[in-house]
């Protein structure tokens, strides 16, 4: 008797292990994601490093590389990764006219360029330090975007005031206590799709985060665990 109950429980056990075997979802092609968790072969990895498309945005990038390497001691620049988000994001709404508040040494500003290249666009960009703007100068001839950039040199508080032309990015990289009156004065210049970016936002104070959150006509969202990148689009008027 008690070797037939045996029997009986393996049988059972069998049955269920064909159950099973019979209903699970076969392994998605490659690995893959299923149900929220990795499959075989999938590999979480950052983003691969640029590949330039020919020889003058591979020359760009060298620069860029350069300026990385050597320059970014004191310069406050944007990491790499938050430059290709700019040239990114300029690209792909065919930006024409971007204005940078902080210049440093240009390495946003080539950013910028490897966009506006392609949509034949140009840079605004305002700085008050006269040697960081003698550098930037350099890197942009080095760059062999020189020829689509403005500088201009003084309190950007001011001089921002004297732009009259439509605005597709509008990009704060500067005072950050200063982010609120450079958004209030160049806000109506930003034609209705264009971008407004802002770096280091969570440092701007609570007037900024406000401002890009709770007006109606803009829709914000942030990139970085600290809040690294701003990004708020200035809607469209809808029907």
């Amino acid at each position: 008797m008690l070797k037939k109950m045996v029997l009986f429980v393996l049988a059972g056990i069998l049955v269920l292990a064909a159950v099973e075997s019979l209903t699970a979802q076969p392994p998605r092609p490659g690995g893959g994601f299923r149900g929220g968790r990795p499959g075989p072969g999938f590999a979480v990895r950052q983003s691969a490093p640029p590949v330039p498309a020919n020889e003058d945005e591979k020359k760009i990038l060298s620069v860029l590389e350069e300026m990385d390497r050597d320059q970014s001691g004191g310069m406050m620049n944007v990491p790499q990764e938050d430059g290709r988000l700019l040239r990114l994001l300029t690209e792909s709404i065919g930006a024409k006219h971007v204005v940078e508040i902080g210049t440093s040494n240009g390495y946003s500003g080539i950013w910028f360029c490897l966009a506006l290249r392609t949509t034949g666009g140009k840079l605004t960009t305002h700085d008050i330090d006269e040697d960081r703007a003698s550098l930037a100068r350099e890197n942009f001839k080095r760059a062999g975007v020189d020829n689509m950039v403005t500088l201009v040199m003084g309190d950007a508080h001011e001089t921002v005031t004297r732009i009259k032309e439509p605005i597709d990015v509008l990009f704060i990289d500067a005072d950050k206590e200063g982010y609120t009156d450079y958004l209030n004065e160049l806000l109506p210049l930003v034609r209705p799709g264009g971008l407004i970016l802002a770096h280091n936002v969570g440092r701007a104070g609570q007037d900024f985060h406000k401002a890009i959150t709770e007006d109606p006509n803009l829709e914000t969202v942030f990139q970085g665990q600290g809040q690294d990148v701003g990004v708020t689009l200035k809607k469209r008027l809808g029907r």
